[in-house]
């Protein structure tokens, strides 16, 4: 039977985590002080110990630094406030996850759901380092430059733990798969991942979609409905463009990461929630903030643990694996199997990819598709025209498709723009319907 420490010193409480805990099938003991902590682990080595913070002798925090008196435990923080400085906290000391005060049953019996020795953890990590020698894939991600195995190891340090992450980098560089990997790698894997593009969906529906809304809340609302946060319960929440959702929702979103609770709309009953929240942007978050699309402190309670993802053109060397790992996918699904040539390899590696990976894995597609015969040459790849940069003029040769025309010029507008969508919807004068539809079609 596992064993559960509660580090607490209101008696009362003290007594009814332990009698949560041991619902959930764990044996339990009580700690009203460091002192008397100290004393139950030796005793008998938790397996989880719940810690808090404000203890009559001292800093919670401080039973962190007794590495040989923890030993293998779980230690996960109660804390009355969680603030950023306590989620950085929790990471450096190597707290697997915090609880806020007062505890619910729901809180409580999330998070020992999670519980995973941290030697299993490593073991798992360690799992994925293999795959990655093997086959260059580490989870989700593929790719062996130096640029990549820092994210990788970045990935493996903050996976293990609840704080929020915030994904920077450009368009096509692969920001969700490398939070789905950080799901993957997570003590939450076991519940759901869900993936919200906050560009995608109109600011007027942006807050029933993420918080749910009442039966009658609005015209159209003829049932209930539950949102993101509710169905991600005990998973992972990604929000992909969270430079795209309104100030008003972002204040909404702000309280859901402090407290553990929302309101769905049309409701006045705080609903809790057990979610871990990974947000990701393609622009500068510190622009963001000074151009008012994002408030600067959600941006500093999403950004505790900031991952970048670097471009294509910052790991060139990985370019023939990407390659054949797309070659290899379409292979399988079409049924038959293609190889690319030295002299297509070598246009590769020259041409800028503006668009990142995504622009790579549809460049391979559009090849194979192209291609007559098993081989794929240079021919069929894009040209030096297609990858110029975009300063506010774009070359192409006479005779082109008009539907290729059109992608290009909707490609480059958008980078042109900053990849805002608005505008650029504006300036090409089309709908932000019409330019959503054609970024679909394009894999974007």
């Amino acid at each position: 039977m596992s064993h559960a420490l509660i580090v607490e010193d209101d008696v009362d409480s003290a007594r009814m985590m332990a009698t949560l805990v041991t619902q959930k099938g764990f044996s339990a003991a009580t700690a009203p002080s460091l002192y008397d902590a100290r004393r139950q682990i030796a005793l008998q080595t938790p397996d989880v110990v719940l810690l808090d913070l404000g203890l009559p002798d001292g800093n919670g925090m401080s039973l962190l630094d007794e590495h040989d008196l923890i030993g293998s435990s779980e230690i996960v923080l109660m804390t009355g406030n969680a603030t950023l400085e306590t989620s950085i906290q929790a990471l450096r000391y190597g707290a697997a996850d915090y609880l806020i005060k007062p505890v619910s049953a729901r809180q409580l019996h999330s998070v020992l759901s999670r519980v995973s020795p941290p030697a299993v953890m490593r073991a798992e990590v360690d799992n994925f380092r293999l795959d990655l020698n093997r086959t260059g894939r580490f989870g989700h991600l593929v790719g062996t430059s130096d640029a990549m195995k820092r994210v990788y190891e970045q990935i493996g340090r903050v996976a293990a733990t609840s704080v929020t992450v915030l994904i920077t980098g450009e368009s096509g560089t692969g920001k969700e798969l490398a939070a789905r990997t950080l799901h993957d790698l997570s003590r939450r894997r076991a519940h759901p991942f869900l993936a919200i593009n906050c560009g995608a969906i109109s600011p007027h529906l942006m807050e029933s979609e993420i918080f749910g809304h009442e039966k009658g809340s609005f015209t159209g609302a003829e049932r209930q409905h539950l949102g993101f946060f509710e169905r991600a319960h005990g998973g992972t929440l990604f929000l992909d463009e969270i430079t795209e959702m309104p100030p008003s929702l972002q204040v909404k979103l702000l309280r859901v990461l402090e407290t553990g609770t929302f309101m769905r709309v049309g409701s006045t009953v705080p609903q809790e929630t057990d979610v871990r929240v990974i947000a990701a942007t393609n622009r500068d978050p510190l622009r963001a903030v000074g151009q008012g699309s994002l408030r600067e402190d959600l941006y500093y309670r999403l950004n505790v643990f900031p991952l970048h993802m670097p471009t294509l053109r910052e790991r060139a060397e990985d370019l023939p694996l990407l390659a054949n790992h797309f070659l290899q996918q379409i292979g399988q699904r079409e049924g038959a199997f293609k190889r690319i040539t030295p002299a297509a390899q070598q246009r590769l590696a020259a041409i800028r990819w503006r668009g990142n990976v995504r622009e790579l894995r549809n460049a391979m597609q559009r090849a194979y598709v192209m291609a007559a015969g098993p081989e794929i040459g240079d021919q069929w790849l894009p040209q030096d025209a297609q990858t110029a940069a975009y300063d506010g003029t774009l070359q192409m040769p006479l005779g082109m498709p008009l539907a290729e025309v059109e992608r290009r010029v909707i490609l480059a507008t958008l980078e042109y723009h900053d990849f805002h969508k608005e505008r650029t919807a504006a300036g090409l004068g089309i709908s932000l319907k019409t330019l959503y539809n054609r970024l679909k079609e394009y894999g974007l």
